[in-house]
């Protein structure tokens, strides 16, 4: 019993022995104004530097509810000329050898003075253990068509949980520290943070830089891509506290990622920032080295011009306090290509990998695209961008994409044909959604290329049931060329009477098929919303449907023609559930012929089967 015992003995002392003792941290209710503590970051390369800390004070709920700040005069290295420098956020700061927290909050553009607020580094810590799963954007977030400035900003306020990070009012405000005003909390701001934006063309970088700027972001464009910079400038050391960190979104010939400073280390458990990247809750970006170039003084904000390096890591949390991750590998990302061929002569390729995001993916691919086609295409005038490719959604398949778009925003609608469905896909409610990749290839030429419908009949043959016979459709061209297509119209043994032949393009039928047919435009599940977007209707395709009057139901989504009365009268009598929409047309056939041309226009025509 005994040798049991010690046995047992030795092991728990053995397992004491071996946990991390806990990090030294500085209380914050133990700090008094006029103390002077040692910050820590790098001005330039990766070598950190030290600067002084003088605490004027600190701010209770002065960023929410038991959110508070320590106010401090920043001194040392640069910042007499610089002031608070973006890029300094989660700068970490010691007292008598124990961390206080991130320096994370400024005074704002045009402050004479380096006075900065410091987040406490046990609420950082605690933000970052918040798990819970972030739900979906919902429609009012989403992207719409044309993607602007305002469109891009409104999506980002929608779907950033984005609580307001400085104090409304002084008399909110508890203060401890002499001479401070409870006015100077609501000055605070979060420190800008540098954005690296690079191969994007001039046009949709100023749209994405000026939506991003409305969030706290520095915008810069022509930065090098992520890892560019990591053999020639970087070294390979971990990260430390105070070591300058990058998280990136999209890299490859396209690149956008921002950088911030390292405030803690726990084993590989990073902390940094102190203020939100974009408060997003769960997220899984990639985490990477990042190199300092030099200083940018400024009248309104300074900044860290930097270069994003290696991946070394997943950032998992964005919190309204910190971004945390963790350091090892790095996060599934969607690598997409575009293959641009133009009747000019040229092929082009193009690669890069987005994050896996509701909002983030649409957008940058969006913008990628857009950039791509008005790099090497003209930006004004008529052009046709003829599109193909896949999308492949991992445990679901393929959507496939294939489409034509002609006149004076095609490259626009060329690039919104991509967006529309990872949009869907990424933000739908019934599951997570992976896009493995996305392979494009884009044909282009600066001639439109539009067709007009404008008649359609029966080629000398008389409709009878049973029988195949030749629709014709006449289309006008732009150079008003005609243009006969002939489609072999099936129609059904069964048929009598008299039915309607509608012959149209992909938008009108759409319109059709929401007023005449009210199929619901919301699926129900992942398969069948992966159906809708494989069904959508394209710009090059004459549309035609047999149509005939008949009686049926959409039934959770599904439709469901020529049901008998008995079947109809049951689904009919228990419509509580809200799942059934009657149906007054049947549809007896339904063909698409692909062409040359973005077609317009619709036509009807009656026949009498004998």
């Amino acid at each position: 019993m005994k040798r049991l015992f010690f046995a047992l003995f030795a092991s728990l002392a053995l397992l004491v022995v071996s946990l991390p003792a806990a990090p030294p941290y500085y209380p914050i209710d133990d700090i008094k104004a006029g103390m002077v503590a040692t910050g820590h970051t790098v001005w330039q390369g990766d070598k950190i530097e030290e600067f002084q800390v003088h605490i004027i004070g600190v701010l209770r709920n002065v960023i929410g509810p038991r959110r508070d700040l320590i106010l401090a005069r920043l001194e040392g290295g640069p910042l007499a000329q610089t002031g608070v420098i973006a890029g300094m956020s989660g700068s970490p700061v010691y007292l008598d050898g124990k961390l206080i927290g991130a320096v994370s909050y400024s005074l704002g553009a045009f402050s004479k003075e380096p006075i900065a607020g410091i987040t406490p580094i046990a609420e950082m810590i605690d933000a970052a253990t918040l798990d819970t799963p972030r739900p979906p954007m919902g429609t009012r977030a989403r992207l719409e068509l044309p993607v602007t400035q305002e469109s891009v900003a409104a999506a980002m306020r929608a779907s950033m949980a984005w609580a307001r990070p400085f104090a409304d009012r002084p008399g909110d405000v508890q203060i401890f520290g002499d001479g401070v005003s409870g006015q100077i909390a609501t000055l605070l701001r979060p420190i800008a943070t540098p954005l690296n934006l690079g191969g994007f063309s001039p046009d949709v970088a100023e749209m994405l830089g000026a939506a991003f700027r409305d969030h706290g972001f520095l915008p810069v464009a022509g930065a090098a891509a992520a890892g560019q910079a990591s053999s020639s400038s970087m070294n390979s050391s971990p990260l430390r506290p105070g070591s300058a960190v990058g998280v990136n979104i999209v890299s490859g010939d396209f690149n956008m990622g921002a950088t911030g400073t390292v405030t803690e280390v726990v084993g590989n458990k990073i902390y940094a920032f102190g203020h939100p990247f974009f408060n997003l809750g769960p997220i899984a970006f990639p985490m990477t080295q990042a190199y300092i170039h030099a200083l940018l003084p400024s009248m309104t904000s300074s900044m860290k011009i930097s270069t994003l390096g290696d991946v070394i890591g997943t950032v998992r949390q964005d919190r309204a306090t910190t971004i945390a991750g963790l350091t090892g590998a790095g996060p599934s990302t969607i690598p997409v290509k575009i293959a641009l061929e133009s009747d000019r002569g040229y092929k082009k390729q193009f690669e890069f990998r987005v994050v896996n995001d509701q909002l983030f993916t649409p957008l940058f691919t969006y913008a990628s695209i857009l950039s791509t086609l008005t790099s090497y295409e003209r930006e004004t005038g008529a052009a046709t961008f003829s599109i193909k490719g896949t999308m492949n959604v991992k445990a679901h398949g393929e959507v496939k994409i294939e489409d034509l778009f002609s006149g004076n925003s095609a490259s626009m609608n060329t690039a919104g044909s991509i967006m529309a469905p990872l949009t869907f896909l990424l933000d739908n409610d019934f599951e997570p959604i992976q896009i493995e990749a996305v392979d494009l290839t884009i044909q282009s030429t600066e001639q439109p290329r539009t067709a007009t419908i404008e008649r359609v009949w029966l080629d000398g043959v008389r409709p009878r049931a049973g029988r195949t016979v030749p629709l014709k459709v006449l289309m006008r061209t732009y150079r008003g060329e005609e243009v006969v297509h002939t489609v072999p119209l099936e129609i059904p043994a069964n048929a009598t009477g008299s039915l309607s032949v509608m012959v149209s393009d992909g938008t009108r039928l759409a319109q059709w098929e929401r007023r005449e047919v009210r199929q619901p435009s919301e699926p129900r599940s992942v398969p069948q919303l992966m159906r809708a977007l494989n069904t959508l209707r394209k710009n090059n395709r004459l549309y035609v449907r047999l149509l005939a009057s008949d009686s049926g139901a959409v039934v959770r989504g599904e439709p469901l023609s020529s049901l008998p009365p008995s079947v109809l009268g049951v689904l009919e009598a228990d419509r509580s559930t809200g799942d059934l929409m009657p149906l007054r047309t049947a549809t007896l056939g339904e063909w698409n012929l692909p062409t040359e041309y973005a077609v317009v226009g619709s036509r009807m025509l009656t026949i009498n089967i004998e």
